[in-house]
């Protein structure tokens, strides 16, 4: 390593989850990043991660993980539930966060992110992968040019196969949901097309659907949105879908542009743009969002390069969050205390 190369992170995570291997693991070792240590409740999970994933050490338990001097970066995959109050002790120990969507349990956890951050002086970042990949600023690089002229339209859906029923993602305890899981990045992406729509878009109506045996917990959840310039919006979220759908639509004056596969673009890197000059495809490359993002989060640690994501925009992701919740007349998220 070059002396001018910066310092490779050092990176602590929290849980044995599924998601870290593609979301983390393999962006830290593209990017040179150490792997310092992992916590489980269950050490051997831990073990068995840090022998799979070349970790360093383990920890039996997210506390002793937080007091390891060594590790700077805390990396938080673990359920929606845990985010806020773990996110909340990392700060406070000091640590850089990125922690994976949704940063809390509703808006009034997100608000103490905010300021726990802000007094930590620390980098915390909500893992809004999507939109540090090509794609997502192609596109907005398409709207901001005035190629497709002005914004009108913008639908979002983002949809799975169903989870197994013991899935946390279904328990309302754990803060789950489809617009939790899956609807956030929707909201998200329509949030950050407030450049080119004269503001952030204003909540009209929600709608959703119970999962059954689930009291409280949507199976699906449509939100309408409305922007100051005048343009419309959808975030549509299913999480017992047919097939996997991840799709971002936006219609200007001259054109529109579709996105296949926003939310994870390195599956299905096209942008599909049609105009009165006709159609075509730009493709965007297969490299992992994942791995842009944790090069933007690097640059932030170690240069102080601007980030477009902070605790005030998860704030306000989660604020959007809970108005949906509450127009579909279900009940925020519970907190969950440790």
């Amino acid at each position: 390593m070059s002396e001018s190369a910066p310092r490779p992170l050092r990176i602590g995570i929290l849980g044995a989850a599924r998601i870290t291997e593609r979301a983390l693991v393999a962006p830290a070792r593209s990017g040179g990043h150490r792997l310092v240590a992992v916590a489980a409740r269950d050490r051997s999970r831990a073990e068995a991660f840090a022998a799979a994933h070349g970790v360093e050490r383990t920890h039996g338990s997210y506390a002793e993980l937080l007091a390891d001097p060594e590790v700077e970066v805390v990396y938080n995959p673990l359920a929606n539930g845990l985010h806020g109050p773990w996110n909340l002790a990392a700060l406070a120990a000091g640590k850089h966060v990125l922690t994976e969507k949704p940063s809390a349990s509703n808006s009034v956890e997100a608000r103490e992110v905010l300021e726990a951050a802000a007094a930590s002086g620390t980098v915390f970042m909500e893992a809004f992968h999507y939109l540090f990949h090509p794609v997502t600023r192609r596109l907005h690089e398409l709207l901001a040019s005035g190629e497709l002229g002005e914004l009108r339209r913008a639908e979002a859906l983002v949809a799975i196969p169903a989870p197994a029923p013991d899935d946390p993602r279904w328990s309302l305890s754990l803060a789950g949901g489809a617009l939790m899981d899956l609807g956030c990045y929707g909201l998200h992406a329509l949030r950050m097309l407030a450049p080119f729509a004269g503001g952030a878009p204003r909540l009209v109506a929600a709608r959703a659907g119970e999962r059954a045996g689930a009291p409280g917990v949507d199976e699906w959840l449509d939100s309408e949105v409305e922007f100051p310039g005048g343009a419309t919006g959808t975030a549509r979220c299913h999480m017992a879908y047919g097939e996997l759908d991840m799709s971002l639509r936006v219609v200007g004056t001259r054109g529109e542009a579709v996105a296949p596969n926003f939310v994870l673009p390195q599956m299905d890197d096209r942008l599909v743009m049609r105009t009165d000059a006709g159609e075509r495809t730009e493709r965007l490359g297969t490299r992992s969002s994942y791995e842009y993002q944790l090069e933007a989060f690097a640059a932030r640690v170690r240069q102080g390069t601007p980030l477009p994501l902070d605790a005030r925009d998860a704030l306000e992701t989660m604020q959007l969050v809970d108005a949906c919740y509450e127009a579909a007349g279900l009940a925020p998220r519970p907190r969950t205390e440790l």
